[in-house]
This record gives C-alpha cells, sequence and structure tokens, in this order.
C-alpha cells in the first residue's frame, strides 16, 4: 500500500513560510597567526567575521528577492555554527515541515546534507547542481 505522509506532507506546504537558512561555519583564522609570526590582531579577527556575515546576507537578500519575483514570500536567517548542527536545530526551532538541502555532490559521508538526511525530524530533499 503506498504511504500518504509525503501527499500530506505536500499538501500543507502551499501554506508554509519558506525559510532561506545559512549556517556559517566557524571560520578557521589560524593564518592570520602564521601570516603575521603574532596572535592576529582582534580588530582584524573582528573585521573579517563582519565581512563574511556581510557577504552572507547580501546573498540571502539575493535568494528572497528571486522568490518574491516569483510571488513566494520567504524569511532569510543566518547562524554561525556547524552546519551539521546548526541546520538541524532550525528544523526544530522553526517547526520545518520540509527541509531542503543543497549538495556538492562529493559524496561526503559526513556532509552537511547526508546529517541532516539522518538527523533532521522532517522529511528532508537534497537537490544537486545538474553536471
Amino acid at each position: 500500500m503506498l504511504s500518504t505522509g509525503p501527499l500530506k506532507t505536500l499538501a500543507t506546504l502551499s501554506a508554509s513560510q519558506l525559510f532561506i537558512f545559512n549556517a556559517q561555519p566557524l571560520a578557521n583564522l589560524a593564518y592570520l597567526s602564521a601570516s603575521t609570526y603574532a596572535p592576529a590582531p582582534l580588530g582584524l579577527i573582528t573585521n573579517l567575521q563582519e565581512n563574511q556575515k556581510k557577504l552572507t546576507l547580501a546573498l540571502l537578500e539575493k535568494a528572497k528577492d528571486i522568490c518574491a519575483k516569483h510571488g513566494v514570500d520567504a524569511e532569510i536567517m543566518t547562524e554561525v555554527g556547524d552546519p551539521k548542527d546548526k541546520i538541524c536545530e532550525a528544523v526544530e526551532k522553526f517547526n520545518i515541515q520540509l527541509l531542503i538541502l543543497g549538495s556538492h555532490g562529493r559524496g561526503a559521508i559526513l556532509s552537511a546534507s547526508d546529517q541532516c538526511v539522518h538527523n533532521a525530524k522532517c522529511p528532508v530533499l537534497v537537490v544537486r547542481k545538474p553536471a
């Protein structure tokens, strides 16, 4: 017998809110110390982190604008931390009904998409960029 669970999920999605979420991994700034032969100045680290956040928010705003052009209202958000954890936490925090993730297609067993497929508390759709 065919399960109707996925059909019920799809039926409720048409009235659902779209969240565009980005999890920024903690930046590895070790190269800064190596390049200066001393601890990196705090101002430099803060500046790099702020610039990364600005770029991320600009990208999310662009995605939101694309959605709006197609009549889809979207909310954007970003958090800093391990994407494997932050995405699954966001699923629970915002009661996500369907998680759609992009994949680099490298097949990494410990990838964020693999982690979410096994641990997210909702159905997960992984989408790869066409070759």
